[in-house]
């Protein structure tokens, strides 16, 4: 079985999201695509399983045209795709989500027999009755992966699958998909992450800019690939430590009002310093940082901003104070759909206008977005935008002075050049005086670029740490629950 993409061509707008893409992907192998945000990796498997239809181009399986105007098209085609936020419904339960979108009078005992049969397969624990809510992201990939193989799947595509889940997971995932590739299936791994790929992949396509740049088969020099993906050798971002000021943000018992919160919590971060927040997901830090942020009150305690105290103050008292907040939902609370980039900017801009010089607001608009590296124009939606570009616009969007910068994964699912980029400017920040306080999954990434790491577990911190004092692999301890020492 083979599977043959040529001349896919896609547009939104004046952004060239393909541009003339061939691609040939092989039964009984693991093919990467990688590519930096932006590139069109996550566009190209979007026509592949039929959520997106090109403007032209043809898509062959076994040499056959096939038509995949939706995605029960690309399904009956026996082509499915994990998406990097898994497709589940989640007031439904675990069975629910397994029988939707067969298209067929399916019954339940049956189905239940099947999901377990699939699951005991690959070692997965899914339990039928569970709402799908109550899973983690890894288990409904899992959930997603048994039903697309039950719907009859022999191309599977995942796009960013390790985003969010778990290092367990992520090894789970991976054997799992050695094994559906060993069984001859099709199995094409969309990444930006260039050790996950030489990990599991044994031929590689390169994008960028929408166009394949480059293949090679596995292992090959790194800095290939660095190359092939950005045009050059990437040189990392050193952070250099300094001490920090006065104190800008204090908490003193702050306990948030989270049910799944154990402690109070006291802390004092001061101007310039850069405190990370390490732990599994659910381990309190999402709590922490929205309540120092002002989105929810504390059950308890004291939190001051540069003095002032903002314990009972409303969000945007906290805005007022220097505090900003950056989610990890970049649209679902960072950006509105449907806005262009002008309208954003324009909502962010301090003392508007009701009479708008729209010819104006959209060349302010082109030279910020230039100034950012943006990939897209005045007039492109915000959801048109990968996650990287997202990114750059919510930092785009921030105040020039900010006392407390609060983030949750800031560079989560972006490739190593717009992390740098990210970070480059975050630092910027940090040397004007911003005292960052962020939450991340990515270990090197908190080693870093933090000045002091503060380790969560089960709703409490387990322990205070400096960053240059500790290891990945203790750090790693640490977040399971263990202390090393």
């Amino acid at each position: 079985m083979s599977l043959e993409l040529r001349g896919i061509h896609k547009r939104y707008g004046s952004v060239r999201a393909n541009d003339g893409v061939d691609l040939i992907l092989e039964a009984g192998s693991i093919h990467g695509l990688l590519g930096e945000n932006g590139a069109g990796k996550s566009t190209l498997m979007k026509v592949l399983s039929g959520f997106v239809a090109p403007d032209s181009g043809r898509v062959l399986l076994d040499g056959r045209p096939v038509r995949l105007g939706s995605t029960r098209a690309a399904i009956r085609a026996g082509i499915g795709m994990l998406h990097q936020d898994p497709l589940v419904f989640l007031p439904f339960t675990v069975l629910d989500n397994f029988i939707l979108g067969s298209g067929r009078r399916v019954r339940r005992a049956a189905a239940r027999r099947d999901l377990q049969r699939m699951a005991d397969q690959f070692g997965f624990r899914l339990d039928p009755e569970a709402p799908a809510r109550s899973l983690t992201v890894g288990e409904r990939q899992q959930l997603e992966i048994v039903r697309l193989l039950w719907l009859g799947a022999r191309v599977l595509i995942l796009d960013e699958p390790t985003t969010g889940i778990s290092a367990t997971q992520q090894e789970r995932l991976f054997a799992t998909l050695r094994a559906l590739a060993e069984q001859g299936m099709i199995v094409a791994f969309v990444s930006h992450k260039l050790e996950e790929v030489e990990a599991l992949c044994r031929r590689v396509t390169v994008m960028r800019r929408g166009r394949v740049v480059g293949e090679a088969d596995l292992p090959c020099p790194t800095e290939r690939l660095v190359e092939m993906m950005f045009g050059r050798v990437q040189v990392p971002v050193v952070r250099e430590r300094a001490a920090p000021g006065d104190a800008v943000l204090e908490l003193q018992g702050m306990r948030p009002a989270d049910r799944g919160v154990a402690e109070s919590h006291t802390l004092a971060v001061g101007r310039g310093e850069v405190i990370g927040l390490a732990g599994l997901e659910g381990s309190g830090q999402r709590p922490f940082l929205r309540t120092c942020a002002g989105l929810q009150r504390p059950a308890e305690g004291r939190i001051r901003v540069a003095g002032r105290d903002l314990t009972r103050a409303r969000y945007r008292e906290f805005r007022r104070a220097g505090v900003h907040f950056l989610p990890a939902g970049r649209l679902e609370e960072g950006l509105i759909s449907g806005l262009t980039l002008t309208e954003h900017f324009l909502l962010a801009s301090p003392g508007g206008s009701f009479v708008i010089d729209w010819a104006q607001a959209e060349a302010e608009a082109a030279a910020t977005i230039a100034e950012n590296l943006i990939v897209g124009s005045p007039r492109s939606a915000a959801e048109e935008l990968s996650g990287g570009n997202q990114q750059r616009l919510l930092l785009s969007l921030m105040p020039s002075e900010v006392q407390v910068l609060l983030m949750e994964h800031p560079t989560r699912g972006l490739d190593l050049e717009s992390a740098d980029w990210v970070w480059r400017r975050l630092l910027e920040r940090s040397r004007r005086g911003t005292a960052i306080v962020f939450a991340s999954s990515d270990l090197e990434e908190l080693l870093r670029y933090s000045d002091r790491i503060l380790v969560f577990f089960a709703g409490k911190v387990l322990r205070e740490v400096p960053a240059e004092t500790i290891s990945g692999e203790d750090l790693g301890y640490l977040i399971g629950g263990k202390d090393p020492r």
